[in-house]
């Protein structure tokens, strides 16, 4: 959304509050709502549930820095963020692989932009949400590929307030590390009357930053001594927009049919980024040991100028309507996702110069050379190609129906339903191809603006930024960046069919309610793919029976117990189960995709205490376990070669990529405090504070029998915060830490080290009223402690390090 849209409404706002009298607001969650308000509808939606399950309100988000859904969801008891470049990314749902946890719309499942599965919680800004479910334990009216829990977003209906509603957030900061630009802009509209409904919002995000990067190969002598091979300095100019706008249309007849509507949601994430880097080789040499040294070195030089994108775009119609004692929903939904890497690179190599290393501060190493850096002679100047692609296509249809019933004289009610998902995935996975060659008499000097990196370490090099998007244009148009043919071994042809029926029973009980059914799923999938030249198709299909119990004990008024036990699948993602792979018939060896690969099966026991001791209020303790067969993980195994050459059928051949394992487990507790201290002493009113604990062990068995962790898991994540709200002030600061972990995205072997953040959110609510509209000023700060990432290879020595500095938005919210 730009700025004149923003303004145009603020107009068209001030017009109308000055022609109509103030209106009754219905207050259900919306963001204009205090933070205790909220805090008590998300309790509510808690203490109501039929199943475990943890909730954040509007206002909730609205009132965190949250520049996306990761940051909103990583507050939440057992869910602890991956970032990217400090961005919040991804979700690790009770330490387990993103894959684990499924994403739904407003109760539609959509595919995972990255792969099929993994969804990019980075493309969905907060500012669309109305509130977030995060079942933990799922009941048979979800989808069953949820092994760690089912996120629902569910976004704004016009039917929130009643008549106009107007909701404009207009921010701007700055990133601290390079002074880049902050812009966060947001504008939804909605108008409903007793039947009809219109709602349409508009989002946008940007940021530009400098993040200072150091990447290592370093090894341990047999007496313990460093061993230094490479030295990697970047620094990256990036710049990140999200972007989302949708609208939602509905009209509720006053008959058998009550709701009719029709909503989309469009959001996209691009990441465009210049990379300046030099890698100091001294093993090719010779590896240089200890901490200080003096060695020649070779020196390569990158200067990339990227694009990172991902989107998804959704559309739904939808139909309630009730049939004698029924009520049925029917849905229609048709999904997009796209999922896209351009990165050329020009790559000179093989400059030599006498280098002097320091590694006495490992996120700080200091090399010094000889002579300048940019009078470096190359021996040669290659460009890469670095791409993906994957684009999704899915159709769903969606019918549920429920009833209340007497079972055994206690009154119920069924719900059953029936689901229909086709989805086409095609692209290829990612690509590093030579795809050009740069003459020695091209200048790249010319290039270079002699402005110095920015930099929380030490720019010992005397690195300098190039004009990078210049420089390619210039590659390009000289003939010498050029674009590598995708290998057919990268390539993805996936088309995937699931059937889903189910039936359930909620029957209330003189001590609480229980909640029992099944859910069966039928997946019948194609993987095509081209191997030496032959085509090559797997097909499969499976079905899945998948029970679940929820008993939910009303301890006391203001106690409850739950107990759940439940059952889930996990599908490969579609890079895992692609049909192409590399063949050496000489040696004997695939290397590529697994269509032969299993479905991780999953069960699982939650089990829960709650006591709600005061308004706004709560107290919690669980703990879960998962039993998880066929984990999926890269390795080497011997596969019968005819699955890729019909001619080798019946020989074993070693198989290098994903495949499955056994004996998966994990486990863990959460202890979550919410209250308002104010509830509990008249002394502290205003005051509040709110704080998790997740503690967690996994493992598995690998084909090798050696036992490993499951990627994602944390052995310990707390999130804490406090806040004060009182005379139209509201501030809050929150502290998140999770525990070291290995990383699904990077190397089995390589482990983030421990993280924590802390940020900041102060709002100031004028003491005025425009004819019921409200404003807000807020002042907000993300990562205050100027955090530095840390990631550690399998030898346990530090591989990277990562800052970017401290992160500022100064805005204004009206809500009418």
């Amino acid at each position: 959304m730009m700025k004149k849209p923003l303004a145009l409404a603020l107009t068209a706002l001030s017009a109308y509050a000055g022609l109509t009298s103030a209106q009754t607001l219905e207050e259900v969650v919306v963001v204009a709502s205090p933070i205790r308000d909220s805090q008590q509808a998300a309790i509510d939606a808690k203490r109501d549930a039929y199943n475990v399950i943890d909730v954040i309100s509007a206002d909730t988000i609205g009132r965190f820095p949250d520049q996306n859904l990761a940051d909103s969801l990583g507050r939440a008891p057992g869910l602890a963020i991956e970032r990217d470049q400090g961005q919040a990314r991804y979700i690790n749902l009770r330490g387990t692989p993103f894959r684990y946890t499924s994403i739904a719309f407003d109760g539609i499942d959509v595919p995972g932009a990255e792969n099929g599965r993994i969804p990019r919680f980075d493309s969905f800004p907060s500012v669309i949400t109305r509130k977030i479910e995060i079942n933990k334990a799922v009941t048979p009216d979800m989808t069953a590929e949820a092994v760690a829990g089912h996120i629902n977003i569910e976004t704004f209906s016009p039917f929130d307030k009643e008549g106009f509603g107007f909701d404009a957030d207009l921010g701007m900061g700055e990133q601290k590390l390079g002074g880049g630009d902050v812009e966060k802009q947001a504008l939804r509209l909605s108008y409903s009357t007793d039947e009809f409904g219109v709602l349409a919002f508009s989002s946008s995000n940007s940021r530009d930053q400098i993040t200072d990067n150091r990447e290592y190969d370093l090894a341990r002598s047999a007496t313990g001594d460093l061993v230094v091979n490479e030295l990697d300095f970047r620094s990256y100019k990036v710049r990140r927009e999200d972007s989302a706008d949708g609208f939602h249309l509905e009209y509720r007849p006053s008959n058998a049919i009550s709701r009719l509507f029709v909503s989309s949601l469009n959001s996209e994430f691009l990441d465009f980024e210049e990379r300046n880097q030099y890698v100091f080789d001294f093993a090719s040499i010779a590896p240089q040991q200890g901490l200080r040294g003096t060695a020649p070195a070779l020196v390569n030089r990158l200067l990339e100028d990227g694009i990172y994108d991902n989107s998804t775009d959704t559309i739904t119609f939808g139909v309630d309507a009730g049939f004698a004692d029924w009520d049925v929903e029917f849905r229609v939904n048709q999904t997009d996702t796209t999922f896209n890497t351009l990165l050329p690179i020009p790559y000179s190599r093989a400059a030599v110069t006498l280098a002097t290393y320091d590694m006495s501060s490992e996120t700080n190493p200091i090399v010094t050379l000889a002579q300048p850096l940019n009078t470096l002679a190359y021996a040669i100047t290659l460009t890469l190609d670095v791409q993906s692609e994957l684009d999704i296509s899915a159709d769903q249809y969606k019918l549920d129906a429920k009833r209340d019933i007497t079972l055994a004289g206690k009154p119920s009610e069924l719900k059953v339903g029936l689901q229909s998902d086709t989805r086409e995935g095609r692209g290829y996975v990612f690509i590093q191809e030579l795809a050009g060659f740069v003459p020695g008499d091209f200048d790249f000097n010319a290039y270079d603006t002699g402005k110095a990196w920015q930099s929380n370490t030490t720019n010992s090099i005397g690195g300098t930024y190039f004009n990078n998007t210049s420089l390619r244009k210039a590659l390009a148009q000289g003939g010498y960046i050029g674009v590598a043919p995708v290998p057919t071994e990268n390539k993805i042809a996936i088309d995937e069919d699931i059937f889903s029926a189910y039936a359930m029973i909620s029957t209330d009980m003189s001590w609480g309610n229980m909640v029992y059914g099944v859910r069966l799923e039928k997946t019948d999938y194609t993987s095509a793919g081209l191997v030496e030249g032959e085509q090559v198709s797997v097909s499969d299909d499976m079905m899945h029976v998948l029970p679940s119990l929820h008993l939910n004990f009303d301890l006391a008024q203001d106690q409850k117990l739950r107990l759940s036990a439940t059952s889930g699948v996990n599908r490969p993602t579609y890079g895992e189960w692609r049909a192409a792979a590399a063949v050496s018939v000489a040696d004997k060896t695939i290397t590529g995709g697994n269509p032969s690969l299993d479905v991780e099966e999953a069960m699982g026991l939650d089990v829960s205490y709650e006591w709600y001791f005061a308004p706004a209020s709560m107290f919690s303790v669980g703990g879960f376990y998962r039993s998880i067969d066929n984990v999926i993980y890269t390795d080497t195994k011997l596969v019968d070669a005819g699955i890729y050459l019909a001619s080798a059928t019946g020989e074993k051949w070693e198989f290098s990529g994903a495949v499955n394992g056994k004996d998966g487990e994990l486990s863990g507790l959460e202890i979550n405090l919410i209250a308002a201290l104010g509830e509990l002493s008249p002394a502290l009113d205003g005051f509040g504070v709110s704080g998790n604990i997740t503690m967690l062990d996994s493992e598995f068995t690998g084909l090798n029998g050696e036992t490993y962790g499951l990627p994602g898991t944390s052995d310990l994540i707390y999130n804490a915060s406090v806040y004060f709200e009182k005379f139209g002030v509201s501030a809050r600061v929150n502290y998140q830490y999770r525990d070291q972990w290995i990383s699904p995205i990077e190397s089995p072997d390589e482990i983030w080290g421990e993280q924590e953040r802390v940020d900041l959110s102060l709002q100031y609510q004028l003491p005025m009223d425009l004819n019921g509209a409200t404003v807000t000023i807020y002042a907000n700060g993300n990562n205050l402690t100027d955090e530095t990432d840390v990631r550690y290879a399998g030898n346990r020595t530090i591989n990277q390090s990562e800052s970017y500095g401290e992160h500022y938005t100064l805005g204004f919210r009206i809500n009418y």
